[in-house]
């Protein structure tokens, strides 16, 4: 019987028992907290160091306690420890980031300083590139939790931003305010998309290739080879989004200054079997137009 690990937050829950439906596989489950989940009182950039959310899983997965671990795959660093491959990434949900706002007021409506909760450097930079009065607050918790924070009459927050995907899967449309659009913000690399990692045994790789959707990997793909090639954690202002129309991969990805007032853009465009290619070539691009020192 394979034995699926997970985060224990209601969303990394459904997810794991999402693809467990997808796989007609019954049980299964291990809840697994990561240090992510238990350091709840510091911002995310502040506690450092990688797979905040992931490390506690692989080290299950290279104990053989579980065989295959369900991730946010923009929460997986890129680099793939010994021993443990993607067997599978689904079909992505919507990739973009929404706006919570307890008034109803979208982004251009927000009063004069309004505050707005995010615990993401991507996040933050952009929003101020495009409302540089903003106050950023930071925010942390599971999503309910940081709906209830952004619709409490006394809080702190005017407004938050969540993943569009993590609130469609909870069924949380009806808080949304806004998708912003890309032009304002762009997600995360491999936001969207759900990864199973796994042990690198051929049996579990076979069964996993039955929900393994090709597109969205080759899209990630580039995503993560940008992130990969400029050296950068989640924690820093990086964002990309690729897509794949008419047999062509496009992939965009943006850098900033942490206030937001630098930023760096580049697009290419490729074949889907070169999107590996594509992100490390857009990264040199934009290391050329002063990426490295942006991101220190």
């Amino acid at each position: 019987m394979l034995h699926f690990g997970t985060r224990g937050s209601k969303l990394a829950r459904w997810q794991t028992e999402h693809v467990l439906l997808m796989l007609s596989l019954g049980g299964g489950m291990v809840v697994i907290q990561t240090k992510g989940d238990q350091v709840l009182d510091t911002p995310l950039p502040l506690i450092g160091g990688k797979g905040l959310f992931t490390a506690e899983l692989e080290t299950a997965l290279h104990a053989n306690t579980i065989q295959c671990a369900v991730h946010s795959l923009k929460d997986l660093p890129t680099e793939q420890p010994d021993g443990l491959v993607l067997g599978a990434i689904l079909a992505r949900a919507p990739v973009g980031d929404a706006l919570i706002s307890r008034s109803g007021k979208t982004l251009a409506e927000l009063p004069q300083n309004a505050t707005v909760g995010t615990s993401s450097r991507r996040r933050a930079a952009q929003l101020l590139r495009a409302r540089p009065d903003l106050q950023l607050l930071d925010i942390r918790g599971n999503v309910d939790t940081r709906i209830q924070k952004a619709l409490a009459p006394d809080g702190p927050y005017d407004a938050i931003l969540l993943a569009h995907a993590g609130l469609e899967r909870l069924g949380y449309d009806n808080v949304i305010t806004e998708v912003l659009p890309f032009e304002i913000m762009l997600p995360a690399p491999g936001q969207g998309a759900i990864a199973v990692q796994c042990r690198d045994e051929a049996w579990i790789r076979e069964k996993l290739s039955l929900i393994h959707h090709e597109p969205t990997a080759q899209a990630v793909t580039a995503e993560r080879a940008f992130l990969a090639a400029l050296g950068s954690g989640c924690s820093l202002p990086l964002a990309a989004y690729a897509s794949i129309e008419n047999s062509t991969l496009t992939l965009t990805a943006r850098i900033l200054s942490t206030d937001g007032t630098r930023c760096i853009e580049v697009t290419g465009t490729a074949s889907p079997t070169d999107a590996d290619s594509l992100g490390s070539q857009l990264a040199d691009e934009a290391k050329a137009q002063g990426a490295t020192e942006l991101l220190g």
